[in-house]
């Protein structure tokens, strides 16, 4: 928006009109007004690879438009790299699947919700498959039978979802579906096949997964999630896989911030210090630790520090249950324990960042 020039801003404010960006045979950049409806193909029909040769050039040319300024769109509180957003968007254009992976509280499904946000205009379903505990009920639907209509399924939620043009559909903790559930998924996500199957009877008729349907998943893989699924090859190629990252210190301090801007910036320093620290050890020669604190969890320990409670109050409550107790004063309680002193302000005229711990100054430094 900074390089349009405020004039032609003040033209097409509070009007159901989007500027497009044209470049004359001189040189010279233009902005045209254009009606919203000349790009409204662009939020409700998918536009799949293997159609390009079928897409004008105009058309084209605004569908690139449309990515590469895509960026304006992501708001202050997601934090995303410019590249991984266009290509999340550009999946959605296209009506490619998409699988959101990073670490617990990382940000992925407000990433997939902030998706269906920019696309507004077309449908949105959640289903969180990590809490399914019937695949087959959640997914297709209930047998049942009467009298007057004999036997009839009772169609679930997701039938709909499917079956609606152009829909949306965020699948929820994927990587902790039940595999009942990832085997009826397997047609459905297919970019080839795109059908459920109500039965295994041969004579039983499929659904078709309706136009432009895009499928958003989040998935959580690594070590520390022992609860979830090896995710089958087979499954991941169905889909465009973004790696949601989790933040560095400053990312970490300018998102609380927004969140909380009544909140003591040296408060939001000491929270992003200590979760920067615990995902630099993890990742360490020698780490002390087994798992990181998420970004969730530093919204959480800073909303109660914005409601009157401590640092230390905070921490007792977001941090510690996280860390195990055993071994005593070589638990990864104590360790987390000390680190969170650190950053404790233990009177008027002491430095906050005064460290009473050495051995945690000394792991600090080596993973600073």
């Amino acid at each position: 928006v900074g390089e349009i020039p405020p004039h032609i801003l003040r033209r097409v404010a509070d009007t159901n009109f989007v500027l497009n960006k044209i470049t004359t045979k001189t040189g010279k950049t233009q902005w045209r007004k254009k009606n919203y409806e000349d790009f409204k193909y662009l939020f409700e029909a998918a536009n799949p690879v293997s159609e390009v040769e079928n897409i004008s050039s105009e058309k084209h040319a605004d569908i690139i438009e449309f990515i590469k300024n895509s960026p304006r769109m992501i708001p202050p509180a997601l934090v995303i790299s410019d590249l991984k957003w266009r290509y999340a968007i550009r999946s959605v254009v296209r009506g490619r699947n998409l699988l959101m992976v990073g670490p617990s509280g990382s940000g992925k499904t407000l990433v997939a919700q902030t998706l269906a946000d920019v696309f507004e205009d077309r449908s949105y379903f959640y289903f969180n498959l990590g809490s399914t505990q019937d695949a087959r009920s959640t997914l297709i639907g209930n047998t049942h039978f009467s009298k007057e209509e004999g036997t009839f399924v009772s169609e679930a939620l997701f039938v709909k979802a499917i079956s609606t043009p152009n829909a949306i559909i965020l699948l929820d903790e994927f990587s902790r579906a039940h595999h009942d559930a990832i085997n009826i998924l397997m047609t459905v996500l297919d970019p080839m096949q795109k059908y459920l199957r109500i039965d295994e009877h041969p004579e039983t008729p499929t659904i078709k997964v309706a136009e432009g349907v895009t499928f958003v998943a989040t998935a959580n893989i690594g070590a520390e999630y022992t609860a979830t699924r090896v995710i089958d090859r087979a499954i991941l190629d169905r889909f465009q896989i973004v790696e949601v990252d989790t933040l560095d210190q400053e990312q970490e301090v300018g998102l609380l911030g927004i969140k909380f801007p009544d909140v003591a910036p040296a408060h939001i320093t000491a929270v992003a210090e200590i979760a920067d620290h615990t995902r630099k050890m993890v990742k360490s020669d020698d780490p002390k630790i087994s798992t990181i604190i998420s970004t969730r969890q530093t919204v959480e320990m800073t909303s109660l520090i914005y409601d009157g409670f401590g640092l230390d109050e905070a921490a007792e409550v977001c941090i510690f249950p996280f860390y195990s107790d055993a071994g005593g004063v070589d638990s990864e309680r104590t360790y987390m324990k000390q680190l969170v002193q650190k950053f404790m302000k233990t009177s008027d005229e002491e430095n906050p960042w005064d460290s009473p711990t050495a051995a945690v100054d000394a792991d600090f430094a080596t993973t600073a």
